[in-house]
């Protein structure tokens, strides 16, 4: 095996010492999850960042992968610089950031856009750090909307002993499932979409954006719905180890990721937008207002056992009650 490792090795570093020499700057490695890949619209965005980083002190190789976990790994071992990954998965190096996907947190694209914004702030960047971890940059990824294959399954009720496709590494999801009654099938972002296709489960949750890439519209067929309901707002984050780079890195990515929030934005509204109007399920109020206090609950009860980070907790709890002051959550202040 050592007369195959070796030349590679070799190879390798000359490579890098080429790449470093041709720009004179270090070269680091950025492993993105793309679940298409690189010709996948994630991987493509990180595109224009990797020019842009060089201006930041830093020579960027972008790889592509199609499994999530395996990302997580190649970072933890060392062997990715910086990771690109779904911001659930974040929570083990920035418990703050990760929170921002919580159940119901943010019910608006106004309030995720003024939320990444202080982010972006040099006055947030001590929020970004955890132990040798920063998150250099927070992207919008949409509504994640529950699609179910049956649009009589219309209600919380009506969900009760039904198959929902759950990322079983997220505490919030096996919440919700167990609140319900409904029966959990352990899934991850690659095996969701096929299962919902194929009728392994009846229900399945996701933003816009994976509709078409994954054929979802093959599970909701005649018969199938997606509520118009956000149960969360899914993001994308970029995550580095911090001695690696530069001191101001990371803060001059947050900004350049926080100035291209419309780009990102348009992409999401298409994405809505090409869903044809008969899948959308509409909610009658009251049932919409139910379902916001069942999160909110499921929301305090995560943050008291530190699923959730209570200080993002309280700042989107100021958000929501600036966009509805009449609430009544912005008087309880249960999460303030």
């Amino acid at each position: 095996m050592a007369r195959f490792f070796l030349p590679a090795l070799l190879l390798w570093l000359a490579f890098s010492a080429v790449s470093q020499a041709q720009t004179g700057l270090p070269v680091r490695t950025l492993c993105i999850f793309d679940p298409v890949g690189a010709r996948g619209p994630v991987y493509n965005a990180l595109l224009d960042y990797q020019t842009n980083a060089m201006n930041w002190g830093v020579q960027l190789n972008l790889k592509a992968y199609t499994n999530e976990a395996v990302v997580i790994a190649d970072y933890s071992a060392g062997h990715c610089d910086a990771m690109g990954v779904t911001g659930t998965r974040v929570r083990p190096y920035n418990r703050f950031t990760a929170s921002i996907e919580a159940l119901g947190g943010l019910t608006s694209y106004q309030q995720v856009q003024e939320l990444i914004g202080m982010l972006s702030k040099p006055q947030a960047a001590r929020y970004m750090v955890q132990d040798n971890h920063e998150v250099a940059a927070v992207m919008p990824g949409g509504s994640v909307y529950v699609f179910v294959r049956d649009k009589a399954i219309n209600s919380v009720e009506a969900a009760a002993g039904k198959r929902i496709a759950t990322l079983d590494y997220d505490q919030a999801s096996v919440k919700v499932v167990e609140h319900i009654g409904a029966t959990m099938v352990p899934s991850s972002v690659a095996t969701f979409a096929p299962r919902f296709n194929n009728g392994d489960v009846d229900i399945a949750y996701a933003p816009a954006v994976a509709y078409q890439p994954f054929e979802m519209y093959k599970g909701l067929g005649e018969q199938g719905a997606i509520y118009r309901f956000s149960l969360a707002q899914m993001n994308f984050q970029l995550v580095l180890h911090r001695d690696r780079f530069p001191a101001d890195f990371g803060q001059q990515s947050r900004e350049f990721a926080f100035r291209h929030f419309d780009k990102a934005m348009a992409h999401i509204r298409q994405a809505e937008a090409g869903i044809p109007e008969h899948y959308w399920l509409d909610l009658p109020e009251k049932m919409a207002l139910d379902y916001q206090e069942m999160l909110r609950n499921i929301r305090i009860s995560l943050t008291g056992a530190e699923v959730y980070d209570a200080r993002m907790m309280r700042l989107m709890l100021k958000l929501r009650c600036r966009s509805n002051p009449g609430h009544h959550e912005c008087t309880e202040q249960r999460e303030g």
